[in-house]
């Protein structure tokens, strides 16, 4: 690899080192994650000697599950092939380290030629699957001086990233190294084009396919039913920050004919005390959870996690939080039940929260006024709610099938 390159991704890792070492808690997680990880890693793949492997890898939680639905397609069609997956952050590997469908789970080495090589010898994948992004310099190589063949799945590009700006020289050499590269949209397809890689097809996006295999196997809430009863409205909010509670509580709390399922991003006890602090109207926190009384309150905080997927099927609308921060979260999960999702103003660079714009199954709000008529239209005006609700979920049914269309070009050859 490029020398900028090498001296760029030292420091990174040297970096990562630094900021462990004074406790930095993600940080101390990647660290400690990698810590003799090449005898860890012989052990664990001591039982598939012998067997056809195919590693895929996830830079975190989000690009996992857009690869999930490939791993559960393999074990289906294919259950002879053992499935390795990989993370380079803790955000992916301390949630989804115990993932029956992988029958092994590790971080990825840090990416330097002895550890790729420790790496690949281990390993020895038939395929490799990389999910979204994540291009590693030395690995690609070394996959493609073993002529394994690699594949980029669920890719997108953008103008901003570094292959295409002036100094991308030392980082295009890895877009080489892919067998072939299925990306979202034309624009991806357009940019790498440009790059004079030809082995591109546009297939969309595997969440689509995710978020509807989560509505079909989500499992019943008797309470949350319970709760939404016969109620005009039930508002879901989903991964909600602070931000997004200050609008739609008080807004919450002036409309008594609405009813709200709350599900913070954190729910460590200082921010569910927070949310529990704007309310004026009663409320029942899962942790404490009375399934009699629970139809008895106006509002249900989700102290929890693992039910969010399942709760928006409760809500005749979502509000997804985050868009008055970080980012937005996940809104597919939310239109999957066919029913509008709103959301804040830092959304433009998430493609599916476009797509519901321009759907009309997404609405997007800068601030409480907007907030309050947006939700006022939805109350007032039924037929917008349920035409609304329509399209968003027509919008995932319709962008769904990018799974099959990579499975029969990688596995059906």
């Amino acid at each position: 690899m490029n020398i900028i390159y090498n001296i760029g991704t030292r420091a990174y890792f040297s970096a990562i080192k630094v900021a462990a070492a004074f406790g930095h808690r993600k940080a101390k997680l990647m660290e400690e994650g990698r810590k003799n990880w090449s005898a860890l890693l012989a052990d664990k793949m001591l039982p598939l000697k012998g067997q056809k492997v195919i590693w895929f890898h996830a830079a975190s939680l989000g690009e996992f599950e857009q690869g999930r639905p490939l791993i559960e397609a393999l074990h289906e069609k294919y259950p002879e092939y053992r499935v390795v997956q990989t993370f380079f952050s803790p955000s992916g590997y301390e949630v989804r380290k115990n993932y029956k469908g992988a029958d092994v789970i590790c971080y990825l080495p840090y990416d330097t030629p002895s550890n790729c090589r420790r790496f690949l010898d281990l390993v020895h994948p038939d395929i490799v699957i990389f999910v979204k992004y994540e291009f590693w310099g030395h690995i690609l190589q070394e996959l493609k001086r073993r002529v394994v063949p690699t594949y980029l799945v669920s890719g997108i590009f953008r103008n901003r990233q570094a292959f295409f700006k002036w100094y991308g020289g030392i980082v295009r050499p890895t877009l080489d190294c892919f067998t072939h590269l299925f990306v979202q949209d034309e624009e991806s397809k357009t940019l790498a084009n440009g790059l004079g890689l030809r082995n591109v097809t546009v297939c969309g996006d595997t969440r689509f396919d995710r978020v509807i295999a989560i509505q079909q196997q989500a499992k019943q809430f008797p309470w949350a039913k319970a709760f939404a009863g016969s109620a005009r409205f039930v508002l879901v909010a989903g991964s909600s920050w602070p931000k997004d509670e200050d609008i739609l509580l008080e807004h919450f709390n002036n409309h008594p004919e609405m009813k709200l399922i709350i599900a913070p991003h954190e729910i460590h006890e200082e921010h569910v005390q927070s949310i529990i602090g704007k309310l004026k109207r009663p409320f029942m926190r899962y942790s404490q959870l009375d399934e009699v009384k629970v139809t008895e309150v106006d509002c249900l905080i989700i102290d929890a996690i693992g039910f969010l997927s399942g709760i928006y099927r409760y809500g005749q609308v979502a509000y997804i939080g985050g868009g008055f921060g970080v980012g937005i979260h996940n809104t597919l999960e939310a239109a999957v039940y066919g029913i509008p999702v709103v959301f804040g103003p830092n959304h433009t660079a998430f493609r599916e929260a476009l797509g519901l714009l321009s759907a009309e199954g997404g609405f997007t709000v800068s601030n409480a006024e907007e907030y309050d008529a947006m939700m006022g239209r939805f109350l007032s005006d039924r037929a917008f709610l349920a035409a609304s609700g329509k399209k968003a979920g027509a919008y995932v049914t319709e962008n769904s099938g990018a799974t099959d269309m990579i499975f029969s070009a990688v596995f059906n050859k």
